[in-house]
C-alpha cells in the first residue's frame, strides 16, 4: 500500500463569479475512500466548458443564479473543487473494492450515477455535486473509475473523459450510422473535435463548421468537408442536405441548423457556447419530422465503449496546451478566449 499523507494541494472555488473565486490551498485534508469507492492521485485533469460554466453559475434560471446553478440544477456547495476530465492511479480503496484494483491507471467516468454504492437520479457530475479532480487526490465509486490500458501520456488521457463522452453520447443518441452526413458545430473544441473523430470512426460523413483560420486543423482530425461559421449555412451546404446535426453552439444558428437537416432529420444538442435562448418555428419541427435529443446523461456502455475505442487506437488525443495547477486561472482565461483547437489540459502530478 502506497504511503500517503496527511494533506494535498488542490484548486478550491469558493463561490460564483469570477476567476478571483479560485483558490490554490496547500492544506486540504486528504480524501478516504468509503466502502465502495477508490482513493485516485490525480495525474492530469483537463478544462472544460462545465468548469466555466459552473464557476459563473452559468447553468442557473433563477434570479439570484444561486439556488439553481450547478450541473444537476442545485445549489452548489462551497468550497468545491472542480474538474471533470481525470486520468490518475488508483492507491487506495474501500473495503468492498478488491484490493488488486491498486495501481491500476484510470479514467473517471464524469456522469455519476453511483455514490459510494448507492444510485443517485438525477445523476451528479464530477466536480460539480462532488469534488473533482483539480486537486492532488480524489475518490469516486469504483464502478466509475475504468481501467485503461494506453500507450498514451497522462495529460493526453486526461483530454478524453468529459468531451469525448459527451460526443459519443449525442452520436449514440441519434444513432449515426456510416450511412449518415452528419454537421459538427463548434468543431474547434473539446467536444466538436472529438465528434469529428468519433462519427468518422462510425464511418459516417463529416461537415465540420469552424472559424477560417481553424480550417486545416480540422481536416486533419478528418472532417470531409469544413465550412466557415462566418458564412451562411443555406448557401455552403443547402437545405435538407443532412441527417445528423451534433451541436454545441445553438444561439442565431439554430434555425438555419433545422432547415439544413433533412426530413426525419436528428438534431443533437449538448452545449449552447452561442446562446441558450432560441426561436424555434414549431412547424418546422413537425412538418420535417424531426427527432431532437438533448444530451447529457450518459447512456449505458457510452464511457466502456470510449475507453475500448482509446485502446484500440481508433480516436487521438489533441492537446491544445498544458499548464501546471498552480496556472489554473490562465488555463481558464485562455479556454475563454476560444483561439485553440483541441483541449486544455493542467497538468497536476
Amino acid at each position: 500500500m502506497t504511503q500517503l499523507v496527511s494533506q494535498m494541494k488542490g484548486v478550491v472555488l469558493t463561490g460564483h463569479g469570477g476567476l478571483d473565486k479560485l483558490e490554490l490551498r496547500f492544506n486540504l485534508d486528504l480524501p478516504e475512500p468509503k466502502q465502495h469507492e477508490v482513493l485516485i492521485r490525480v495525474k492530469a485533469a483537463g478544462i472544460n466548458n462545465t468548469d466555466i460554466n459552473t464557476r459563473t453559475g452559468w447553468y442557473s434560471k433563477s434570479d439570484n443564479g444561486e439556488n439553481d446553478a450547478s450541473w444537476s440544477g442545485n445549489a452548489l456547495a462551497f468550497p468545491r473543487i472542480q474538474g471533470a476530465d481525470v486520468c490518475g492511479e488508483i492507491v487506495k480503496v474501500g473495503r468492498s473494492v478488491e484490493a488488486r484494483r491498486v495501481g491500476e491507471r484510470v479514467l473517471i467516468e464524469p456522469c455519476i450515477t453511483d455514490v459510494n454504492g448507492v444510485e443517485v437520479n438525477p445523476p451528479w457530475y464530477f466536480g460539480s455535486e462532488c469534488n473533482g479532480g483539480f486537486a492532488e487526490y480524489v475518490t469516486v465509486s469504483s464502478v466509475h473509475a475504468y481501467k485503461v490500458t494506453s500507450q498514451f501520456s497522462d495529460i493526453e488521457l486526461a483530454s478524453f473523459p468529459c468531451s469525448y463522452s459527451t460526443a459519443e453520447n449525442m452520436l449514440t443518441r441519434a444513432k449515426v450510422t456510416k450511412s449518415d452526413r452528419v454537421l459538427i458545430t463548434g468543431a474547434s473544441g473539446g467536444v466538436g473535435s472529438a465528434a469529428i473523430q468519433l462519427a468518422k470512426a462510425r464511418g459516417a460523413k463529416v461537415v465540420a463548421l469552424t472559424s477560417p483560420n481553424k480550417t486545416e486543423q480540422i481536416q486533419m482530425l478528418g472532417a470531409d468537408e469544413v465550412v466557415s461559421r462566418d458564412l451562411s449555412l443555406l448557401d455552403t451546404i443547402g437545405k435538407n442536405s443532412v441527417d445528423v446535426v451534433i451541436d454545441l453552439v445553438a444561439g442565431n444558428l439554430f434555425t438555419d441548423l433545422l432547415q439544413v437537416l433533412k426530413p426525419k432529420g436528428r438534431y443533437s444538442v449538448s452545449g449552447a457556447i452561442g446562446g441558450a435562448m432560441v426561436a424555434l418555428d414549431v412547424r418546422t419541427l413537425y412538418l420535417k419530422d424531426l427527432s431532437f435529443f438533448g444530451c447529457t446523461v450518459l447512456e449505458k456502455g457510452v464511457f466502456s465503449n470510449l475507453v475500448s475505442l482509446i485502446e484500440q487506437g481508433d480516436i487521438k488525443p489533441l492537446i491544445a496546451k498544458s499548464f501546471p495547477l498552480e496556472d489554473i486561472k490562465e488555463a481558464q482565461k485562455e479556454f475563454e478566449e476560444k483561439n485553440h483547437v483541441g483541449k486544455l489540459v493542467l497538468n497536476i502530478s
